[in-house]
């Protein structure tokens, strides 16, 4: 076993941030760095040039076993780089570290600390840094600046058998409104025209703090942020979902007509295995019922393949289901057999090849469908938001499309009248499986 090193550092070391994961991480990391900042500390986020005096921050992502491995390689890797003496000190933090800090601790020694996910204060004192309360709701973007990813609330109280959020993250506990409305001010006066709101569970919003579901509430006071343009929610839970929400969508135009709502499956018995609150036909009745109630929202849905138990019946419901219900957006993984969650007890008795396969077939039934929707849209016009210029295209998106997991549209980028974080009218005029080609009309 390795011996613990840790060389000697200047006074104000450079901090590298590493972020790994989802969404939630990355706000995470945002945190930290602008608590860091407003330390007058240098921060950097993923830095491609490293100096030897640097302390390198790692969070990390312990959902599944792809993004476990990802997490542990990126750890042996600047540990191995301490070891050469080429970064200063090495520190993980978040998912992986919150649930494994043990067995890391024991298994890879030469890392300076490990924290979880709840241990900021903790985290900024190992480097000589003071939580500021001065500082809450500001952050130091890694995003482009035009959007940010607005998390509303920490943790989950759902009982999801194959989810290990709740050992990771721990229950549900909401931000204060006030808080977040400061926030989404801080945000909005530095640039950001659109709030991504995110949560483990977006629709549980306000029932511990409020003593009901308070979603519908906050969006009304981040609608009302001046310089916000888009709203866009995702992460919403099907069970117990909040119906008046919708009418505010309805009635703020900054509310995007977009909803994730991850209802992972359709048939009885897989639903009531996964412990999720609900049934096939609830589940049909809601979808009906969002897409009546907000004509023309995109709705966005994640599935799970080859869960324990999961028979060929089953997946041949859920592909039927899935060509019937025609999602705007979808998308679809494998099932991870997690240590102590509620279905690590049941069989993993789906191979690997055949929960691919039923992967492969679902979203090449959801490709057709999307390509399908996209035709119709060629001779439309689409308020759209540029993300970026890449080579001869700008690159930008929709109301109906969240940043890296949706749909795009490519503009050419020769016009001069268009920037990054710029709204332009577009006119599609060709489109794809998952693209949409079109141009700037004024």
């Amino acid at each position: 076993m390795k011996t613990k090193i840790s060389a000697k550092l200047p006074a104000r070391p450079r901090v590298n941030v590493i972020t790994l994961g989802c969404s939630k991480n990355i706000h995470d990391s945002e945190v930290l760095m602008g608590q860091l900042r407003g330390n007058q500390m240098d921060v950097i986020h993923e830095a491609e040039k490293l100096n030897n005096n640097d302390i390198i921050v790692i969070n990390t992502c312990g959902f599944i076993d792809n993004a476990k491995q990802e997490s542990i390689d990126t750890i042996l890797e600047y540990s191995q780089l301490k070891d050469e003496g080429k970064v200063g000190k090495v520190i993980v933090t978040g998912c992986l570290s919150e649930r494994y800090k043990p067995e890391l601790e024991a298994e890879i020694t030469n890392v300076d600390s490990f924290f979880g996910t709840n241990d900021l204060q903790n985290l900024l004192t190992s480097i000589g840094a003071d939580y500021k309360h001065e500082l809450v709701g500001e952050r130091l973007l890694t995003t482009p600046s035009h959007f940010s990813y607005f998390k509303i609330a920490e943790g989950c109280n759902r009982p999801c058998s194959f989810c290990a959020i709740p050992l990771m993250r721990g229950k549900h506990v909401s931000k204060p409104i006030d808080e977040l409305v400061k926030e989404a001010k801080f945000l909005a006066k530095n640039g950001t025209k659109e709030l991504i709101l995110i949560a483990q569970d977006l629709t549980y919003y306000g029932l511990d703090l409020y003593n009901k579901r308070n979603l519908a509430d906050l969006l009304r006071n981040l609608s009302d942020v001046s310089g916000i343009e888009w709203i866009r929610l995702q992460y919403a839970y099907p069970s117990g979902f909040p119906m008046d929400i919708l009418e505010v969508m309805n009635e703020r135009e900054n509310i995007c007509n977009y909803l994730d709502m991850p209802l992972q499956h359709i048939t009885d018995n897989m639903l009531s295995s996964m412990r999720r609150g609900i049934t096939r036909q609830k589940t049909v009745d809601l979808v009906n019922s969002i897409r009546d109630k907000v004509p023309g929202i995109a709705l966005r849905t994640t599935l799970i393949c080859g869960y324990p138990g999961e028979t060929e019946q089953d997946f041949q419901e859920m592909k039927d289901w899935v060509e019937e219900t025609r999602f705007e957006r979808l998308g679809c993984f494998t099932y991870s057999h997690e240590e102590k969650t509620h279905a690590h007890q049941l069989i993993d008795d789906v191979p690997e090849e055949v929960k691919q396969d039923r992967v492969d077939a679902i979203m090449g039934v959801q490709q057709h469908i999307s390509y399908e929707k996209n035709q119709q849209k060629i001779g439309q016009t689409f308020k759209v938001l540029i993300d970026k210029k890449d080579g001869d295209f700008f690159t930008g998106r929709t109301e109906f499309d969240s940043p890296e997991v949706d749909n795009e549209v490519l503009l050419d980028a020769s016009v001069d009248y268009a920037t990054p974080g710029s709204f332009v009218n577009v006119k599609i005029d060709r489109a794809e499986d998952f693209d949409l080609y079109g141009r700037i009309v004024k």
